[in-house]
């Protein structure tokens, strides 16, 4: 009995467990073909230690965490820079919002109340928490991890916010190189799916389609010719954030999952 992905070619853009999820593929009857998209993070300590002071001299009205990592992160320079009493002491004097129950944990660890907090991880969900609360002319502090937040950042300002971003840690694309492979791979069918483990991932693949002028190429490929498939609901969302709605995502957010998931997509299809 032949195999959902018999004779079928998944770009995995991990970088971690590969060898895994290579080995999954296969049993599944697939080639896998690996183009790491996910790029590094690194702590810039120096770049953070400015809008950590300014966030405890200015005024501010929320504090929104989206990464317990990146929340951490800052407790630790504020510890070295002697300024974790007061950090602490300003995030408690602010109406707090959270994303993620890692996030959550560490802002009840400070016992902090949490005003609103999402329901599912993603950006969206927090949007949702956000209802009935009242943002004009707020000033409101974003905590990201390394790469910007449009959505949430669109969202606050028609509501009347006014907002800036810290974010701890910075992060640098893949090898160009790679992406252009993987670009290529993709706008010509190369292969049959590419399977995304971080949404960082798919804003590497679009940012790089971007410089290369071929966004909507990107675009048009994954809606007809290969599949995007997602680990979970954050991933997916990075996706529709793009415009792709058409994807696969496992209901259990793991990576074996992912690719059960995919193999079971391709054998429902007729083609």
């Amino acid at each position: 009995m032949a195999k959902g992905l018999s004779g079928r070619q998944v770009i995995l853009a991990a970088s971690r467990k590969t060898e895994e999820m290579e080995e999954l593929i296969r049993r599944q009857g697939g080639e896998p073909l690996n183009y790491p998209l996910q790029g590094t993070s690194f702590l810039n300590e120096e770049q953070l230690r400015a809008p950590m002071r300014a966030y405890l001299e200015q005024p501010v009205d929320w504090s929104i965490f989206m990464t317990g990592m990146g929340l951490n992160a800052m407790l630790g320079i504020a510890e070295e820079e002697g300024i974790r009493e007061a950090f602490v002491q300003k995030i408690q004097q602010t109406k707090v919002a959270a994303r993620g129950y890692k996030t959550a944990n560490v802002l009840k660890s400070l016992d902090c109340d949490i005003a609103a907090r999402d329901d599912d991880g993603t950006t969206e969900g927090m949007i949702r928490a956000f209802d009935g609360h009242d943002f004009r002319q707020k000033q409101v502090m974003v905590q990201l991890h390394g790469i910007e937040n449009p959505r949430l950042r669109q969202y606050l300002e028609e509501h009347g916010a006014e907002v800036y971003d810290i974010l701890p840690y910075q992060h640098t694309p893949p090898e160009e190189a790679v992406a252009a492979e993987c670009l290529e791979n993709i706008l010509n069918a190369g292969s049959d799916a590419i399977c995304f483990t971080t949404a960082i991932q798919v804003h590497a693949l679009f940012q790089y389609a971007a410089q290369a002028e071929r966004t909507r190429e990107l675009e048009e490929a994954l809606r007809r010719q290969v599949m995007p498939t997602a680990v979970g609901k954050v991933t997916a969302e990075a996706l529709r954030e793009r415009g792709i709605d058409d994807y696969v995502v496992p209901d259990n957010e793991r990576m074996g999952a992912m690719i059960v998931a995919l193999s079971k997509h391709f054998e429902q299809r007729k083609d």
